[in-house]
């Protein structure tokens, strides 16, 4: 039996099929390669279709030539100004393109998904250390987007019995421990890669958004995840889906914060590079300080951070990008 991986060729997507292969698992991979790399995958170990989640055709392609045990869901659009401004895209291909997924899954009897959901969905929390049953008000598309999925999903429970998690993500960052894959982005939107950019010498200086936060230095907080931290979540909420056969949904942080300026102040450090930067406009869309509390996910699926500090997860994304100046492209 494998495991389906949506977007599974992506940044998240490639960490957790590399990861799903070395703890024995068989993966099939589904991407329509926009934004993922073909190169992130080992062909020899995992079995890939190219194409949209959307193609009902292909989707029963895939069911019908694989024995799939369950689906693990990457594929979505992410880039939070972006959705501001084109929301037909983002309603388009998350939430479209996922119900044809779910449809095709009852079709086929696949009954278990994990589903990468968001600290998004929260909007601007009213508790600084966010707990899963706090309110959920986004304030972008993406939020709004991921949360009708969430809300999809208990449907889909409910009508279908199709068991899910839904892991809220905070910010995931770093790259696999051998520096052989991880974060490239053909519009790269994320702060760490970008900093590392910069001391990379692809970029001339680091742009942070919004000084005037409600936060100790004036920029944004964020929750840090390593990539790897991310994945074995991911590997114990399938698990506890095919054990316990009962949907649920768990935050997926550190339990801590930094700031823009602290984690800019890190990779200085890590990188020995001094990094120039400037101050611009916020960007639309943006909390002030976004904090998880895991709890929940360290109690129900005993799943425990292996990267403590925000060093060694900037150390991990140094060593890819170190190595790979222009990501996959030679």
């Amino acid at each position: 039996m494998a495991i389906l991986v949506t977007g599974g060729a992506g940044y998240i997507g490639s960490h957790c099929v590399k990861i799903l292969n070395e703890k024995g698992y068989e993966t099939v991979v589904v991407d329509n390669l926009v934004e993922g790399h073909i190169q992130s995958l080992n062909l020899n170990e995992t079995k890939f279709y190219k194409g949209n989640i959307a193609d009902k055709d292909l989707l029963n392609k895939i069911f019908t030539e694989n024995k799939i045990d369950g689906v693990i869901h990457f594929a979505a659009y992410l880039v939070v100004p972006e959705s501001q401004s084109m929301p037909y895209k983002y309603y388009k291909n998350n939430i479209g393109a996922t119900l044809e997924l779910l449809n095709a899954m009852v079709e086929n009897n696949i009954k278990y998904i994990v589903f990468s959901s968001s600290a998004a969905t929260y909007g601007i929390p009213k508790n600084i250390s966010v707990c899963e049953d706090d309110e959920q008000n986004p304030i972008n598309t993406y939020g709004e987007t991921k949360l009708a999925m969430e809300k999809m999903f208990k449907c889909f429970d409910r009508a279908h019995e199709l068991k899910y998690v839904a892991l809220r993500y905070f910010n995931v960052a770093g790259a696999y421990k051998t520096g052989e894959i991880g974060e490239a982005h053909n519009t790269e939107p994320h702060i760490i890669p970008i900093i590392l950019q910069v001391a990379n010498g692809k970029r001339e200086k680091f742009q942070i958004c919004g000084s005037d936060y409600n936060t100790p230095d004036g920029t944004n907080i964020r929750d840090y995840i390593h990539v790897e931290d991310l994945i074995d979540a991911h590997i114990r909420a399938f698990e506890y889906l095919k054990k316990e056969n009962k949907s649920d949904y768990f935050n997926l942080g550190s339990g801590g914060g930094y700031s823009n300026l602290e984690i800019l102040n890190a990779a200085r450090k890590v990188t020995g590079h001094p990094i120039p930067c400037e101050f611009t406009e916020r960007r639309p869309g943006d909390p002030d300080t976004l904090i998880a509390s895991s709890e929940k996910a360290e109690k129900i699926l005993s799943w425990k951070r292996n990267y403590q500090t925000i060093e060694s997860i900037i150390e991990s994304a140094w060593k890819w990008h170190k190595s790979h100046p222009n990501g996959y492209e030679k």
